[in-house]
């Protein structure tokens, strides 16, 4: 019988036991993953980052041997550990390490801080930060001091690239201190975890600006990944570039771990600079790309991009936001190969379009569900199931899908139905085939005098014209509507765009009237998350001032 971690949700009994019945569970661990590829591919290269390149079997070693001084430490089964890596090698043999001694991994993109890491140590109990001394331009030892006073749990910091600092562990030292004796590599096979039990934690957005926590078991997470990778032919002759953040699940999921599952090349780059993008791309003779579609405009937008062969580049993986028309007619037009538009979520969710599908059903739909054996439905307002083609709420159940926000029992009775199906939040149709259209947001839908506006729509039309770049759609306050559209738009350079002329535009584009903004800023650039993605947040603050003030 499994021992379960406290705060998280298991699996209804009946659907574990069908989903180990058929197989749709595959019994391995996230250990097991590099193991079995270190067994098939021991001496090929598999993970390039900006200070080395490992084999799967150098990269078993490091990770075995990091196992054991974790061990030695005191890291115990289901210890939760903070990983705060940047896109070094160093991530990949940290996370197996800790997942070979049942550890608990909760994933923090290097740019979190104070805030944040406070927060996500004290909900998940973390007794454990593997950490860098330094990153760029920061410092993170002034951080980690001002954490350790909130959260007196966290019993070890691991610093990793750094001098020795009192009172802290280095990575370098416990890879270096450790034996592989045969006692030793005995200890660490009884470590070897159940693979029902928890095994991974990836932060997700929250209603209240604070990341939720999302646990993973082993099954679930391999299960989700296997599939996906499946779905856009990622296989162990690519090289994969993965440039946006190894903790975000975009990258971990879709790149990271699918490239594991596949045997494939990683080339890990610390850096968003489309120079050194371009110049890896050209060196390490990429052929697929895993990240927002963010980051594939700027590379569309790159004004050197003409500099670098670039011919390598067959596949691009996008998801975390919406990939418009316009942005897959570019990559086709100065790169070619496959964009593929894809959609997916911390827990579980996850479609892509596939590689002989028409270019247009990339440019108005996501795809078809990675997984045959999810089960994704669009539902009204009541919860009935919805008829194809008709936009509802999706919902999502089954065996690459979680079960319940760590510790939220309250957040958990909202988002997840009597039959166990989770809400997504996404507006979306589903047409016969199975693919399916997201429409929109349910808490970014635009209420407008009780008239619900999609905001993705808006900017699919928008996104059309050919001076703009970029465009996020937010509601404004209203007192008399409630809330009105507005639209903050960033032109191309060069570009001399009016309120006026976009509506023209859009009424050529025959958008109804609930479709033209009331409103339109145009900006310089974008905010962004530390996840690459459009700041609405920061948006709808800005305009909500400024209708505050009057401006």
């Amino acid at each position: 019988m499994v021992d379960f971690l406290e705060g998280f949700v298991p699996y209804d009994e009946k659907d574990a036991e069908r989903y180990n019945r058929l197989r749709w569970w595959p019994g391995l661990t996230l250990g097991d993953l590099l193991d079995k590829a270190a067994d098939v591919y021991p001496d090929k290269e598999a993970f390039v980052d900006s200070t080395s390149r490992l084999s799967f079997s150098q990269t078993r070693e490091k990770a075995d041997r990091l196992a054991i001084g974790l061990m030695d430490m005191g890291i115990q089964p289901m210890d939760r550990v903070l990983l705060q890596l940047p896109n070094w090698n160093e991530f990949v043999y940290t996370y197996f390490a800790l997942q070979k001694i049942g550890a608990v991994v909760v994933l923090l993109i290097d740019r979190y801080r104070q805030y944040e890491v406070n927060h996500l140590a004290k909900l998940t109990g973390a007794t454990a930060w593997v950490v860098p001394e330094k990153f760029k331009k920061t410092d993170y030892v002034p951080v980690i001091n001002d954490v350790l006073k909130e959260n007196p749990q966290l019993q070890h910091v691991v610093l990793t690239r750094g001098e020795k600092h009192q009172g802290y562990a280095n990575l370098e030292t416990l890879i270096d201190e450790a034996g592989l004796t045969q006692e030793n590599m005995d200890r660490l096979a009884e470590r070897r975890p159940d693979p029902m039990q928890a095994a991974h934690m990836g932060p997700t957005g929250g209603t209240t600006g604070l990341p939720k926590v999302v646990p993973r078991t082993h099954n679930s997470h391999i299960c989700s990944s296997e599939y996906a990778t499946r779905a856009w032919d990622y296989g162990n002759d690519d090289v994969c570039l993965l440039a946006g953040p190894m903790g975000h699940d975009l990258t971990f999921t879709k790149g990271f771990l699918g490239g594991v599952f596949t045997f494939a090349k990683l080339i890990i780059l610390d850096s968003i600079d489309m120079g050194d993008v371009c110049r890896t791309i050209e060196q390490e003779k990429v052929t697929a790309i895993v990240w927002v579609p963010t980051l594939a405009s700027r590379l569309l937008h790159y004004d050197k991009l003409d500099d670098y062969d670039l011919r390598s580049l067959k596949k691009m993986h996008c998801g975390g936001g919406a990939s418009l028309p316009d942005l897959i007619k570019k990559f086709k037009n100065k790169i070619g190969g496959t964009y593929y538009n894809a959609y997916g979520g911390t827990e579980g969710q996850t479609s892509i379009t596939r590689t002989h599908d028409p270019i247009e059903t990339a440019f108005y739909t996501v795809g078809k569900p990675t997984c045959p054996y999810d089960a994704y439905k669009a539902v009204d307002p009541d919860g009935n199931a919805l008829p194809p083609n008709t936009s509802g709420e999706l919902l999502i159940k089954g065996p690459g899908v979680f079960t319940g926000y760590y510790k939220s029992p309250e957040e958990n009775g909202k988002v997840f139905d009597e039959d166990g199906f989770f809400r997504t939040g996404d507006v979306a149709k589903i047409d016969e085939q199975g693919y399916i259209t997201l429409t929109g947001r349910v808490k970014e839908m635009i209420n407008r005098g009780g008239e619900s506006i999609s905001a993705t729509e808006i900017e699919k039309l928008i996104t059309d014209h050919p001076d703009v770049v970029n465009v996020a759609v937010v509601p404004m306050p209203d007192p008399e509507m409630g809330e009105r559209v507005c639209a903050y738009i960033q032109p191309q350079q060069g570009a001399e765009l009016t309120f006026d002329a976009i509506i023209d535009f859009l009424r050529k584009k025959k958008a109804s009237v609930i479709q033209l903004p009331e409103r339109i800023e145009f900006i310089e650039t974008m905010p962004y998350t530390k996840a690459e993605k459009i700041d609405k947040s920061a948006l709808k603050e800005d305009v909500g001032e400024k209708v505050k003030t009057g401006n």
